[in-house]
């Protein structure tokens, strides 16, 4: 048979490339359906993914279906349901229990938030918000006056925040923001409304913040969709790329492609004033210490102004409620101990319980977070005295004497650094 296929010796060589030939095209052709299998797998398995976490058809039935039955009522609730000039855009979601999608209201941007399973218990692995009742928009029930719906808001507040004088102010404020027709009454679907908001820490502290400058307003709610103004760069570095790419991104690769497209450095150092600001706001504000629990850069935005903006707040909670519901919780080591990726407290190894100090203050997460955004590019006569701060800051923990001295004097220096170098520049 070899004879028949090579008579000749002289032919003998052709034969061989030919053969060779053939196998590394049947080489080259397995590979490429093999890459083809594994690419439309990956694509396969995320689109299934992204279909599981975009369910907005769903949040705005379920929503529609209470506001049209007379249960829930809002600001938002007409131009969602009736009107439909309230719709969603691009989806955000990075959880299917929290629908986040960039939306238009009256033609005008804002990011809408849906809450989408009950939540009956909490699981330090999820969530921290308790976030629906086993009925949804089950309280307050019907007959409850004015006066016990005040009660209930201020048992809530003093469980988040802690037993403090002011709480009667803060549940003032909220019932002005429940009235969303402004007639000076709060009817029962406003309430109901109102209550199922105010279990999200989110909600909480943008209507504690609504006069600071790096909070996002709120524009609306109906029963716990709120909308919520939007932020042009969703981003501390400004730059997203559609989900398809970012599978076949390298992290190491992208983090340098993040570096290259920041903005100029006195833009980034306004950036990260405005972060310093914003840690200010929640330290120690009018009803207490908020903890930041997720300080990546994906939460954080900020505007053409480049005036910082948070983009989400979800995982920043009230320290009295984070202590109160970590404390005695069992453990094996200090990872047992943690809430979203920045909280951490530690593990007693004599009771095997969690104990409720976080360790790391707030300005210290952040400034692990600037750490490398703002000394890439820095001016080279501020360099040294900026990395000096920096690393002070990062070393700053809850435990030490006189802390909130330090804190107060760390972010002070850091600010006036920054200020001091970008004052007179256009970029400020």
């Amino acid at each position: 048979m070899a004879r028949s296929l090579c008579p000749g010796a002289w032919l003998r060589k052709p034969c061989y490339l030919q053969a060779r030939f053939s196998y590394v095209r049947m080489k080259y052709l397995f590979f490429s359906w093999l890459v083809v299998f594994v690419g439309s797998w990956i694509i396969y398995v995320q689109y299934s993914t992204y279909t599981e976490l975009c369910r907005g058809k769903d949040c705005k039935k379920i929503i529609c279906d209470k506001y049209k039955t007379g249960v829930i009522d809002g600001p938002a609730c007409n131009s969602l349901c009736v009107t439909e000039t309230l719709y969603f855009g691009k989806c955000l979601s990075t959880k299917p229990n929290n629908q986040m999608y960039l939306g238009i209201w009256d033609n005008l941007p804002g990011v809408v938030k849906c809450q989408m399973e009950q939540a009956l218990h909490l699981d330090f692995g999820t969530e921290l918000e308790p976030r629906k009742e086993i009925v949804l928009f089950d309280k307050p029930t019907r007959g409850t006056t004015v006066q016990k719906f005040k009660e209930m808001v201020y048992s809530l507040f003093k469980a988040k925040l802690g037993d403090q004088g002011n709480l009667s102010e803060l549940v003032n404020l909220i019932l002005t923001v429940a009235d969303g027709d402004k007639d000076g009454q709060v009817s029962l679907g406003e309430a109901k409304s109102a209550w199922a908001l105010l279990q999200l820490n989110e909600f909480l502290l943008m209507v504690i913040l609504q006069d600071k400058e790096h909070t996002p307003k709120l524009m609306g709610f109906c029963g716990d969709l709120y909308v919520m103004e939007s932020v042009e760069y969703t981003s501390l570095y400004g730059i997203s790329l559609p989900w398809v790419i970012e599978l076949f991104i390298p992290s190491g690769f992208r983090r340098s492609m993040d570096q290259l497209f920041t903005p100029s450095w006195p833009r980034k150092a306004k950036i990260a004033i405005g972060l310093l600001e914003f840690v200010e706001d929640v330290f120690h504000g009018p009803y207490g210490n908020f903890l930041m629990c997720d300080t990546s850069a994906k939460n954080l935005g900020y505007n053409d102004k480049y005036d910082l903006k948070m983009v989400d707040m979800r995982k920043i909670v009230p320290e009295t409620n984070l202590k109160e519901l970590i404390k005695d919780r069992h453990c094996e080591s200090d990872l047992d101990c943690v809430y979203g990726t920045d909280c951490r407290t530690s593990c007693d190894q004599s009771t095997m319980k969690c104990t409720s100090e976080v360790i790391q203050p707030n300005l210290a997460k952040a400034c692990q977070l600037l750490k490398d955004y703002l000394l890439r590019g820095a001016p080279i006569e501020i360099r040294e005295e900026l990395e000096k701060q920096l690393y002070s800051c990062i070393a700053l923990k809850v435990t030490a004497n006189q802390m909130e001295m330090e804190h107060s004097l760390i972010l002070n220096n850091l600010k006036t650094l920054l200020w001091k170098k970008i004052s007179y520049t256009n970029d400020s």
